[in-house]
């Protein structure tokens, strides 16, 4: 005779966890990239003075991106005390546990419980007419109500709830490039405010000199009222000026002090900060000069004394505040896919694709055990003793019949979310690809703007000197000295601004490609 298989609550459960296996998801595949192959140039790109190599393939580290030790210490500032940036952190730990949560309805969970019990009755309620007291006491070891996942619909929750997972890491990826990139920018930023006040006090500077000499010498009849008041607007113009780049300089210092999350000491400042901060302010100076011209018969005012035509250096083009990264004339498209916001839109994708197999599942049966072993007695001695052994196995069916339409509705829910998710995710890549397109465009014709830029300054500064000379031969009037130095400090301001566009231009890039130029190895669809 045979002896019978012992039955018990766990190899049930082991048994009908081996029949499942059946996923109702549709199968992921990643969908074509909606661009053009390459993102090409439209010129071809110059090389330039402090260029650095990118290594080939795989993005670039921020350190290798940054030159100089001090915007490498700051962003290093940044990174550890920005509160965005912490935020970011924050929402990867709270996926991180929502996904346990979900994760977790992939296993039963056991609990162990006692009880007892202890009751009278009363003499009127039994047959022999006296009162009776009963005890029980049980201990117990099962789960309740887990579901046997035949048709996947709890795997596809928990691979709904790792996407999303997934996802909130790559935006705190994009957060920290984004904040990399706004603290490189923000310094940049600061140091040309420092550069345009520089040159707008040196500029003040020269102006009170002529002022003054106008002055003296329109006191001595040399010069009439009109070349005064024309050399006082021009004084007046440029003290303006000063004192505006003096609160620009301020609320730039503020913006990189919020960037990086605290204040940012005055060694860790670009060195054009320190230099217009110990200088002292120019303001208007009083009395007369101490050295005057005087007028020499017949010649009017050929020897009246004329402003002085000196300007501050500026800084060479040549040399940028952080290394400028070799970029390739053609950068493949496949490259966007390293982009923090494309991963992101891709895990939503797959996420939603992942929640079309929960919503399928919806529509075949459920199955769901509760079971316990235990041991029960009339006393709390014998509760352990041999004999006093109890079991519970109660598996439930669940078959859908009628609905109202609601279980086709959550599908047809979790289809259009996929379909979203599917044209945000190429929205993703095409907004990735302008951004690219327009940074190398913007970068194909720097160099040249650059160099017509210097060669308008050198120009200037050339009219600005015969005008002076006609002046002081009295072949030209005051007022073509005072146009040429208008146009040579608007040309200097203008030479500033394109500096700090080129320099940014370069940030940008390493931004929107993802700190990426070349990708010979695209990530898996799957991406964790």
């Amino acid at each position: 005779m045979t002896r019978p298989h012992s039955f018990t609550p766990l190899t049930a459960a082991l048994a009908c966890a081996l029949l499942a296996g059946c996923n109702l998801a549709p199968r992921y595949q990643t969908p074509p990239l909606p661009v053009p192959g390459t993102m090409a140039s439209p010129l071809p790109q110059p090389q330039t003075a402090g260029a650095v190599a990118l290594p080939d393939g795989g993005p670039m580290a921020w350190q290798d991106f940054v030159q100089d030790a001090r915007l490498r210490t700051v962003v290093e500032q940044a990174l550890a005390n920005n509160r965005d940036l912490r935020v970011a952190v924050l929402a990867i730990d709270k996926a991180r546990a929502q996904y346990g949560v979900v994760q977790a309805d992939s296993f039963p969970t056991v609990n162990a419980a006692g009880a007892g019990n202890r009751s009278r009755t009363a003499d009127d309620l039994t047959a022999a007419g006296r009162s009776n007291t009963t005890s029980q006491y049980s201990a117990t070891l099962g789960f309740s109500s887990y579901e046997i996942d035949f048709f996947g619909r709890v795997r596809n929750l928990n691979d709904a709830a790792l996407q999303e997972f997934l996802r909130v890491a790559e935006n705190r990826r994009s957060v920290q490039l984004s904040l990399v990139a706004e603290v490189i920018g923000a310094w940049l930023t600061l140091d040309a405010d420092a550069r345009r006040l520089q040159l707008a006090r040196e500029t003040l500077r020269t102006r009170q000199q002529a002022l003054e000499l106008t002055q003296r010498s329109h006191e001595l009849g040399a010069s009439s009222g009109l070349v005064l008041a024309q050399a006082q607007s021009a004084a007046d113009t440029a003290r303006v000026d000063a004192a505006a780049f003096v609160s620009q300089l301020a609320r730039s210092r503020n913006a990189l002090a919020l960037l990086v999350g605290s204040p940012v000491p005055p060694a860790l400042l670009p060195a054009s900060v320190a230099t217009v901060e110990t200088a002292m302010p120019v303001t208007a100076m009083a009395g007369p000069a101490t050295t005057a011209t005087q007028p020499s018969p017949g010649t009017g005012t050929a020897d009246s004394p004329a402003p002085r035509s000196s300007v501050p250096a500026l800084a060479d083009p040549a040399a940028p505040a952080t290394a400028l990264l070799a970029v390739p004339a053609d950068v493949p498209s496949s490259v966007l896919l390293r982009r923090p916001d494309v991963r992101a839109a891709e895990h939503a994708l797959q996420g939603a694709t992942a929640n079309i197999g929960a919503a399928r599942a919806a529509f075949f049966p459920s199955i769901t055990l509760t079971a316990s072993v235990g041991t029960a007695s009339n006393a709390l001695s014998g509760l352990f003793e041999g004999g006093n052994g109890t079991w519970a196995f109660a598996p439930q069916i669940r078959l859908p019949i009628f609905d109202a339409g609601r279980n086709q509705a959550n599908l047809r829910v979790a289809e259009v979310t996929r379909d979203t998710a599917v044209a945000q995710y190429e929205k993703a890549i095409q907004t990735a690809f302008r951004e690219v397109s327009d940074a190398l465009a913007e970068r194909a014709t720097l160099t040249e703007r650059l160099q017509a830029q210097g060669s308008l300054v050198q120009a200037t500064q050339r009219t600005l000197q015969l005008s002076d000379a006609r002046f002081r031969l009295g072949a030209d009037n005051y007022l073509a000295v005072l146009d040429a130095q208008r146009t040579l400090y608007a040309a200097q301001q203008a030479q500033i601004t394109l500096q700090l566009a080129e320099q940014v231009n370069r940030v940008t890039l390493y931004k929107v490609l993802g700190g990426a130029w070349t990708d010979p190895t695209p990530p898996p669809a799957g991406g964790s």
